[in-house]
């Protein structure tokens, strides 16, 4: 029979993956540990003499890319004792070997910043942000590293799943098809959020919102909340637009009232009033109340709207300008607000607030810096629509002008919003699902 160590130096060979993956490195292939294979060995000190069983593998999570084994939990006796990791001598997929006779044997008690990788980690779900996919773990890979022991692999494959649950030497054979290199796992739940590495961090960042919206989706539970907590704020409010509307008020649900008011107040305000919409009296009031009281404000205003009508597909990120103001200062108006994706131009009013025009971005860059931006209006005039003009009057609107949005104004003609196509999209998806197109005439 081929050696213990074989079956996973062969998988890691196997690993498709860049030149600066651990795995790839000779060293760490012929190290590899298999955590399912180790758990229930024995743990001896260093003549040799048990000192009870492992339980389980404690690591400290944070910004290292591999995070490192911190302690281990050994049954001793009845009890569940805490060894400092630091103690750990000779670690292979027989037993544990201890680097003194004298342990210092504690209750194990949870710290923050640490998890239990068989109880928080493995079988759980997690994210491989470069196969963009939701995989469960099944198995994980220890090797030492930087003069620790560190977690460097996190094995897919069924297989490996299978040989777990017979008893016996088989389960303690590690024969992995796939293996993830732990640098490019972006979400692990433990007991309280997620192992974070800066490498998944840092990956994750360079993700589309849309794939991104796919993951979360794919998701489920703490794992699906943690991978929202991984994301920076701007980034996870675009991923949660790209949503399934039913996906999306699932995970609202489940995320902190706190987190929920944060993501929806970066979110374009149509698509946080949209979900604001439909949850329930006492829950929408307690994400509003913890939000900035101007930004609740505006989105009490959008969700009070019917969404059959203009208001209520409508979105309030625009850029007004008056006609007096110089075209150098609607410029900078628009490089001022260049992360809010608003590239199209700014809505001009006179100095009642009420709709003059709107100036597209290349009028406004022909234009002589110094001059006022009066000296711009003219023919063709924006398309605008009150704001409780009926949604087939809308589309009407956009059929007619072809533009790629419509201003909506009060009842005395001041700009409060206005309509994307891709909000009207939205809104005609909704009312169909809703049967509102049903023998109407859309």
């Amino acid at each position: 029979m081929k050696s213990q160590a074989a079956a996973p130096i062969r998988a890691a060979k196997r690993i498709v993956g860049r030149r600066d993956s651990v795995l790839a490195r000779k060293s760490i292939r012929e190290s590899l540990v298999s955590l399912a294979g180790l758990i229930g060995c024995p743990v001896r000190d260093e003549n040799g003499r048990d000192i009870g069983k492992l339980v389980d593998v404690v690591v400290r999570h944070g910004e290292e890319t591999y995070p490192p084994v911190s302690g281990l939990i050994v049954k001793v006796g009845a009890r569940k004792s805490f060894i400092n990791g630091a103690r750990i001598s000779t670690l292979t997929n027989n037993e544990i070997r201890l680097s003194s006779t004298t342990i210092n044997l504690t209750d194990y008690v949870r710290r923050d910043g640490e998890s239990l990788l068989d109880a928080d980690v493995l079988d759980h779900q997690i994210v491989d942000v470069d196969g963009l996919r939701v995989v469960r773990s099944s198995d994980l890979y220890l090797a030492p590293l930087d003069k620790e022991i560190r977690v460097v692999g996190v094995d897919i494959s069924f297989v490996s799943f299978l040989r777990r649950i017979f008893p016996g030497s088989f389960s303690r054979r590690p024969t992995p098809e796939r293996v993830v290199d732990w640098a490019t796992v972006a979400s692990l739940a433990d007991s309280s959020g997620v192992v974070r590495t800066s490498g998944s961090r840092s990956k994750l960042s360079q993700l589309r919102p849309a794939d991104l919206a796919d993951l979360i989706e794919d998701l489920a539970g703490r794992e699906q909340s943690a991978l929202v907590k991984m994301l920076d704020p701007d980034l996870a409010a675009d991923a949660l637009e790209e949503m399934e509307d039913d996906e999306l008020q699932g995970l609202i649900r489940g995320l902190t009232t706190e987190h929920s008011a944060e993501l929806l107040s970066r979110m374009e305000p149509d698509e946080s009033a949209e979900v604001l919409r439909d949850l329930d009296d006492t829950h929408r009031e307690s994400i509003l109340n913890a939000m900035e009281k101007g930004t609740a404000s505006q989105l009490r205003e959008l969700v009070s709207f019917d969404e059959t009508l203009a208001g209520g597909m409508m979105t309030t990120h625009m850029l007004v300008v008056k006609e007096s103001d110089t075209i150098a200062s609607a410029l900078k108006l628009l490089v001022d607000n260049r992360e809010r994706d608003i590239s199209d131009g700014v809505v001009v009013v006179d100095l009642k607030g009420r709709l003059v025009d709107h100036i597209q971005t290349i009028e406004l860059v022909a234009g002589k810096a110094s001059s006022e931006v009066a000296t711009l209006v003219g023919p063709p005039y924006p398309t605008a629509v009150r704001i409780d003009t009926p949604l087939d009057e809308v589309v009407e609107e956009f059929i007619n002008n072809r533009g790629s949005s419509i201003i909506v104004t009060d009842e005395k003609s001041k700009p409060v919003g206005r309509i994307l196509a891709d909000d009207l999209v939205d809104s005609l998806t909704s009312t169909e699902n809703r049967g509102f197109a049903q023998g109407g005439s859309l």
